[in-house]
Parts: C-alpha cells; structure tokens; sequence
C-alpha cells in the first residue's frame, strides 16, 4: 500500500458522524469522497479528478498515476459501471489501490452518481 492510499484509507475510517451538503450541491455522502478527490477538472489528489468522470474512459485522466488493475480495466465510467464500482471497489476492480471500502447504502450510491453526472 502506498502512503496516499493509507492516509485515504484512514480519512475514511474517521469519518463517523454525517456532515451536511458539500458546495456545489454534493450529497452528504459525497463527504466520504473528497478526502482523497477534487471536483475540479484537471485538480488530481490521493485520486484522481472528478471533473467529468462520466463517459470518460476508466483509468485514463491526465497527471493520475493509477493501480496497473485500473489502468488495463478498459471500458467508460458510465452511471452503471460507476454505481458499482462505488458500492464495492475492489470487487468491481480487483487490483485497484483505492483503499475505500465502498458506499453500502443504495441510495447513497444513486445520490453519488447523480451529483458526479452534473460535473462537467
């Protein structure tokens, strides 16, 4: 595990009590999110850009250096693909260093996917 992906990891972990909307509109569950996201285009950090994540092809924005599992996963992060992906991550990428464990409330998930189709 690298350090990025520890210090992600333990963000999440301390995560314990709901924090109200992010700006910009994010859900309450898109908190879990921005420990090691950003949500403006081309502003990488522990991951990679949210900035018009959907229909862009998986494991390829620019200046990330992904997990050899993402960058050979093929395909589009389409609202079906990112759906599962963020309920269980390293079931839908076995290989991906992203140390969450995944959103296991649905409606957390659909909240989730909903806000990043509007990041464009």
């Amino acid at each position: 595990m690298t350090f990025k992906t520890l210090a992600c990891a333990a963000f999440v972990a301390g995560l314990l009590v709901p924090v109200a909307a992010s700006a910009g509109g994010a859900p309450p569950a898109f908190t879990r999110c921005e420990g090691c996201h950003r949500t403006e285009a081309g502003k990488n950090a522990a991951g990679p850009s949210l900035f018009g994540v959907v229909g862009r092809k998986v494991g390829t924005e620019p200046g990330f250096r992904y997990s050899p599992a993402m960058a050979a996963a093929g395909g589009v992060w389409d609202p079906a693909r990112l759906a599962k992906f963020l309920a269980a991550p390293k079931d839908a990428v076995p290989g991906t260093r992203m140390g969450f464990p995944g959103l296991k409330n649905p409606e957390d998930v659909k909240a989730v996917v909903d806000y990043l189709q509007t990041l464009k």
